[in-house]
């Protein structure tokens, strides 16, 4: 760049180009029409650059932990977060999770989620990796379906119960000290139709299920004082999920003398629920769509007569 001619305004060059300082004078109009232009053209410059930014998302910044997360409604839970911008861990028994999460800021954790010191020490390890926890998404389930109460073992009653409802109860105990200093923080459990209209044959399902439901009911009002927003989501008839085999969808559908594709849509809306669906209405609780929610139940179904 030229240096300015004496007794010019430094103050409007780099400071490498100046011999000394000089007071402020404009003695012709060439020096300020010379000013005006480069700095409307460094600001064109600016402004395409920002335009060619995206714009922030609204989880951007946030740290969410999803169990469950290997599959199923847990992992569209965990995708769909992590595209609206924010970090997110997961958490599953299923070795598979290392694979199918393992990209900066999408990573998984390989974890027995009934095993409280396991979850703790993962907790721990993604704070101080990450900073922090905002959101947490309590997933895991399991299903196991046909024995009536006269003939359900112990064993699958105990272990549907420790998956469905105590792992949930260990995870926010651990994740409840680090979320009371998040931004916005966010609880968001996974519940079920049966809650409301359980099925014959489901007994430690439903049961499970409406016991998460209750926790969480008392989450919220334990929570809310300290901005800790607690929710629910009630799915219905997820198919794209491992829990449904072609044979068990083939069995189900046989059982009401409905062709597969019919049972898969027996709703009102007559709508095929997806987990992606399910993973919206999470992510709803904790986006910032319904900051001033806590203690809710959203159905995913369709429409259930039943439910309603």
């Amino acid at each position: 760049m030229t240096k300015p001619a004496p007794g010019m305004d430094h103050d409007l060059y780099p400071y490498s180009a100046l011999p000394d300082r000089a007071p402020l004078r404009w003695p012709n109009g060439e020096r300020l029409a010379f000013w005006i232009t480069l700095h409307l053209e460094y600001w064109e410059l600016e402004q395409a650059k920002l335009k060619r930014q995206k714009p922030a998302s609204e989880l951007t910044g946030k740290i969410a932990v999803v169990s469950g997360a290997a599959a199923g409604i847990g992992q569209a839970c965990a995708q769909v977060l992590f595209e609206k911008g924010a970090v997110v861990i997961g958490l599953d028994i299923d070795p598979s999770i290392a694979q199918t999460m393992s990209k900066p800021g999408f990573e998984g954790v390989v974890l027995d989620l009934t095993d409280e010191a396991a979850v703790a020490d993962a907790l721990a390890n993604i704070v101080d990796t990450y900073g922090g926890l905002d959101i947490v998404v309590s997933n895991a389930g399991i299903f196991r379906t046909g024995a009536k109460i006269e003939t359900l073992a112990d064993e699958d009653w105990d272990a549907i119960l420790a998956v469905n409802l105590s792992s949930h109860r260990k995870l926010i105990k651990r994740a409840v000290p680090y979320l009371r200093h998040g931004v916005n923080p966010g609880i968001v459990v996974i519940g079920s139709r049966n809650v409301t209209a359980p099925g014959a044959g489901a007994a430690a399902y439903s049961v499970s299920k409406a016991g998460l439901t209750q926790l969480m009911r008392v989450a919220a009002l334990e929570l809310a004082p300290e901005g800790v927003t607690v929710n629910a989501v009630h799915p219905d008839a997820v198919f794209d999920t491992n829990l449904w085999t072609p044979e068990a969808l083939a069995t189900s559908a046989a059982r009401y003398g409905l062709t597969v594709e019919e049972y898969k849509t027996r709703n009102l809306l007559k709508a095929e629920i997806k987990s992606r669906d399910v993973a919206m209405a999470v992510a709803a609780f904790v986006d910032g769509t319904l900051p001033a929610t806590t203690g809710a139940q959203l159905p995913v179904d369709g429409g259930n007569d039943r439910v309603i």
